[in-house]
């Protein structure tokens, strides 16, 4: 028997106080700038590995973020009844699909990459409503444990933006800096709407200061096209290879884990109901998101780690809010030059922000774990096994290298891992085996 108590239902929230239509496309245009570059960066990995011309990668950049915006409208709205969370959540590409849709590029050709992917996306449909019903399995440990080394995976990221290469520090490092205590002062003691901005604010305000540091370039801007359209299909008519298949099947189940818990951290941000339907609608979305990438040369979208710790820091829970950040999202995809403005923010700007942003999810995974029992159990073995074999590929990147490609999937990344250690010993030792049936057999 388990050690730990059952998540509740959440009961509905008392309703939030209505916005108005100013402060809904303000806090909209909030989320899009701080996803915006984990979303793009994604397309810009995946196309410098394989070594893509740069029109080739930008068509990637507009198709990413037209089908980051239409299942970010998805999951806030909802169709139908069985597709959408309804939660003021944000979609953008994963960056757990990166490493294994390269190795299946480099094997098989890009055809065969989307062929994997739009089979993995229908295979995501399909396993959504069972996925969905195993919350019991992920109870507050494993939940913790996996947000934790997300959030902590991803500050790497963020100190690569701020810096862009340049390890010496100076005025990368003073801009940044100032960028985190604009935040930090704003959120302590700004008030109301300034509270609710203080991510925007600080961005414009770090933005201005770049400028005034000659540390800005908008000069591609002028270049970029008005309209730009995804392009169906454009490596081929895709191709199926098993291996291929199953490698993103695989990523898919790990996709279901990432979403699995910000769903349930947002629910519980909002008081909304965290059961198996809206669990099941919500990863529907992201099995459709696979299959909408297949189709239009994207990427399998996931929701976004940084906007679910911004519904936290400002407590803005509305629907219409995210609605509206999906709309400003596809308007991104389908008008290149409006899309390269957000691009061309200042690096020191944006990964000072993603800095805070990452370190919050960390953060809502510890306090994820805090809400575990830790006495008189195996709790505490678990998450010290879990996160430590996670830190293995941040702290010593390239020990996999040596392993096939179907296991460098599996245990090459920070986050799979530690999802795949938390589950399994959790199960064994709190459900197949548990504390009290061990000690009773010891004693016969």
């Amino acid at each position: 028997m388990s050690t730990e108590t059952p998540p509740a239902e959440s009961p509905p929230g008392p309703a939030a106080p209505r916005l108005s239509a100013w402060r809904i496309v303000l806090f909209g245009l909030q989320h899009v700038l701080v996803m915006y570059t984990g979303c793009v960066a994604v397309p810009l990995v995946f196309g410098e590995s394989l070594g893509l011309q740069q029109s080739t990668i930008a068509t990637l950049v507009n198709a990413d973020l037209l089908v980051a915006g239409i299942v970010t409208v998805i999951q806030a709205v909802g169709l139908s009844r069985f597709l959408g969370a309804r939660m003021p959540v944000v979609a953008g590409a994963s960056f757990t699909a990166v490493t294994p849709m390269v190795l299946i590029g480099q094997e098989y050709g890009l055809s065969a990459v989307y062929g994997s992917m739009i089979a993995a996306g229908v295979f995501g449909v399909l396993v959504a409503v069972p996925f969905s019903r195993l919350l019991r399995f992920f109870p507050p440990i494993v939940r913790g444990a996996a947000v934790t080394m997300i959030g902590l995976s991803l500050i790497g990221k963020a100190v690569d933006m701020i810096f862009d290469g340049d390890q010496a520090g100076g005025a990368p490092l003073a801009l940044a800096g100032g960028v985190v205590l604009t935040i930090v002062a704003l959120m302590r003691y700004g008030r109301g709407m300034v509270a609710q901005s203080a991510v925007l604010i600080a961005l414009v305000l770090g933005t201005a200061a770049a400028a005034i540091m000659s540390m800005t370039d908008f000069g591609a801007v002028g270049a970029a096209d008005w309209l730009g359209l995804p392009s169906v299909f454009m490596f081929g008519t895709p191709s199926f290879p098993l291996p291929g298949i199953i490698s993103m099947c695989l990523v898919m189940l790990v996709i279901y884990t990432e979403s699995t818990a910000y769903l349930l951290s947002v629910a519980e941000t909002t008081g909304g109901k965290a059961d198996p339907k809206m669990l099941s609608r919500g990863l529907a979305a992201d099995g459709v998101s696979s299959v909408l990438a297949g189709f239009m040369t994207s990427f399998p979208d996931t929701v976004f780690a940084q906007n679910v710790s911004l519904v936290r820091m400002t407590g803005v829970t509305s629907r219409r809010v995210v609605a509206v950040a999906g709309g400003i999202l596809i308007a991104l995809g389908l008008v290149p030059k409006m899309g390269e403005v957000v691009a061309s923010l200042p690096g020191p700007v944006i990964g000072a922000v993603s800095l805070v942003m990452f370190a919050t999810v960390a953060g809502v995974g510890i306090s994820t774990l805090s809400k575990v029992d830790f006495s008189g159990n195996d709790n505490l073995l678990i998450v010290s096994v879990a996160m430590g074999i996670g830190m293995i590929p941040i702290v010593a990147p390239d020990v996999y290298d040596g392993l096939p490609s179907a296991a460098k999937i599996i245990f090459g990344g920070a986050i799979t891992s530690t999802v795949i250690v938390a589950f399994t010993l959790n199960l064994l030792f709190n459900h197949l085996v548990p504390r009290g049936a061990r000690r009773k057999d010891t004693a016969a």
